[in-house]
Order: C-alpha cells, then structure tokens, then sequence
C-alpha cells in the first residue's frame, strides 16, 4: 500500500504560519531605522529585507546578520552511534556558513564570528570528543573563510533547551569595501544570466523533513543510498562555505548584479528580488544523492522538492550576461562547481524552470513586508 507524501508541512515546518511573523517583524524593524539617527549613522534601506542588513558608518558600509543551524544536531547525534564519529565539526561549518552565505549576498567580505552554543544543561559540555571537535570544526570553518572568531556565549539552559541537546547559533559582521560592491538587486536587468554555484548535499535546510523520513525508512539513518553511502553520514556532509568564490570574483572585477543564498523556500528562493523579474532556468545541476534519496522515499513531486530543498544549487549569482561564463569559472577555479543555469526577463515575478515544466508564482513567496 503506498504511503500518504511526506511533504515539508508534515514535517512540522509550514512556511505559511512562520512568513507572516518574518513580515509583522520586518514591518516593527523597519520603524526602528530612526533610531540611528542620533548616532550618526544611516541604514542602506535597500538592504532592509535582504539576506543582511547594511549601515553606512562614517562612510564605511558595515553588514550583518544571525543565524541558526536549525535542527541538523539532533542528526549528528542520532547517527553517531552508527559512525562512531560526533560529526560536530561538520555542523559546526553549517552553522557558520548559514551566516557567512547569507552575508555575502549583499556583496560583503565577512571578517567576524561569533557563537551563540545554548545547550540543555551543563553536562553537555562533559563530553570531551564532542566539544572538541564543535571547537576544531569552527576554527578551521573560520580559517576557509578568513574571519576572526570573535567570541561568543555557551549558556546552560536546563527547562528551555531538552536536555542532552545544543542549540548552535552565529552572528557575522562584514564590510562592503564600495558602493560599488552593493549587490542589492539595481542593477539587475533583463538579459542578466544565472549562475548556480553547487550544493555539497541538503545544507542545513529541509533537515526536519529528512528527519521525519527516517521513521519510514526500516534502516533509519543506516539506510543506504544510490552511492553505497549511509543515509544519516550524507545528511552530515557540511554546507559548502561560498566566501572564497565571492572573494575571487571581487578580486576578478566581477561585481553580481544580485546574489541569492537557495536555503529555506527551495528555489522559490530564486526570485527573492524585489522587481518583477522572470527567472528563466534552463539548466538542471546534478541532484545530491541524498536528495534524490529524500525525493524519492518521501514521495514527493518535483514541485514539492525544487519548492522546499536546494536540489542540488546552493547559490546564484546574477551577472552580467558577457560575465556568465568566467563567473562560473572562477568558482570552479575556487572549489565550487558551477553552472549558467538560466537567465533574468522582464516579466511577471516567478520562476520557471523549464526542463520540468515548473513554475513558481510571486506569492509562493513570502519574504518581504
């Protein structure tokens, strides 16, 4: 008997109750803008409602941004067991590159972090291997992308977090080095091409729909994947740290016209920007393993899979169409595989993805007040 699909509301996570509180929120933060005022500085209003905010500070453009890992750590916790391994230091890197990938969408170079680590009571931290390698795994995330570990806070919080569990967090702040290196969406414009840069697997978004998965599975985690892999080691591979690409590109003279982190929202995601734009995709990246994994066990429709998860893109870049190619040059040239993958039209806002016939509306979207 076939079973019922596991979409991503069933998985606990319905985007339509949690959008109006971002939009209400978005709303009261932006009548709080005055208050900058008195200290001299001025937000970059465009940014509001984007990936990261921006300031101008005596001239100088700071962004920033806070971010959290979600819920991958019940994964890595439930899978040692079967490894041996606490994989903390790969979660470590996810909850650093949530922040750091969505700071560089503004067209910023991250220089700090801090650490928000709240766990469920102080017996957490007695675990030596386990502290150890969240330590390590930050670090060299840090070291990838040429940031100071700013510092950070480790609370015990018996009664609010479950016991036996962490909550991971990470603030980042970074500068625009010029008003030139904004890429808050102006200069976007039809002709503009796509640039997909690859995911390195789910990320660290979809993972309460890869965890409501595993009680269908008999094998949970320990199941087996296309590749021989184990399902729950998969899960765990890190998010790939997009800095070093945006870095090389500044350094290459190649400014984005916009940038989009493909995280919660799937590639709905891709149409982010705020102007009426089609965004024509012609060009599919290879699907994850473990992606194709969840698709197909969940039961899900592409629709439901290209809507919620990153399917394999994990970033776009919005160039300049001359700019195309080299861009995804020089990603590959920075680790990071990469596609021209489609390109912007003037249109009505959504996404079409014409290699399954999908389409997104503008109102499967709601990010911005």
């Amino acid at each position: 008997m076939s079973q019922t699909p596991l979409d991503y509301t069933a998985a606990g996570v319905d985007y339509s109750k949690i959008d109006p509180l971002k939009i209400l929120a978005q709303q009261a933060a932006s009548a709080t803008k005055g208050n900058l005022t008195a200290h001299g500085v001025s937000e970059i209003p465009a940014s509001r409602g984007e990936s990261a905010y921006v300031m101008d500070v005596g001239g100088v453009l700071i962004a920033s941004i806070t971010e959290c890992l979600g819920t991958k750590a019940l994964v890595a916790d439930a899978v040692r067991p079967i490894t041996g391994k606490t994989h903390y230091d790969s979660i470590a890197q996810d909850t650093i590159a949530m922040a750091v990938n969505d700071l560089i969408t503004v067209g910023a170079t991250p220089m700090s972090i801090h650490a928000y680590w709240s766990a469920g009571g102080s017996d957490w931290f007695a675990d030596e291997q386990r502290m150890r390698d969240l330590v390590n795994g930050w670090q060299r995330a840090c070291d990838v992308c040429k940031v100071s570990w700013g510092g950070g806070e480790t609370p015990a919080l018996a009664g609010v977090v479950e016991a036996g569990r962490i909550d991971l967090a990470a603030s980042s702040v970074g500068i625009v080095r010029s008003r030139e290196h904004l890429t808050l969406g102006d200069k976007l414009a039809d002709g503009d091409a796509i640039v997909f840069l690859a995911s390195s697997g789910i990320h660290a978004n979809g993972v309460s729909l890869a965890r409501k998965l595993v009680e269908r599975l008999p094998e949970g985690y320990a199941s087996k994947l296309s590749d021989g892999r184990l399902y729950g080691e998969a899960l765990l591979d890190p998010t790939a740290l997009y800095v070093p690409v945006t870095e090389a590109l500044f350094a290459a003279g190649i400014i984005p016209h916009y940038c989009a982190n493909i995280t919660g929202h799937g590639w709905r995601k891709i149409m982010r920007h705020p102007g009426s734009f089609t965004y024509r995709i012609h060009t599919l990246p290879p699907v994850p393993p473990v992606l194709a994994f969840i698709q197909e066990k969940a039961g899900i429709d592409d629709r439901e899979a290209y809507g919620s998860l990153n399917m394999g893109a994990g970033f776009a870049f919005y160039v300049a169409a001359a700019d195309a190619e080299r861009t995804a040059e020089i990603a590959r040239a920075a680790g990071i595989d990469a596609w021209v993958a489609g390109r912007v039209e003037a249109g009505p806002k959504q996404v079409v993805i014409e290699p399954l016939s999908l389409t997104y509306a503008a109102d499967e979207l709601h990010l911005r007040a």
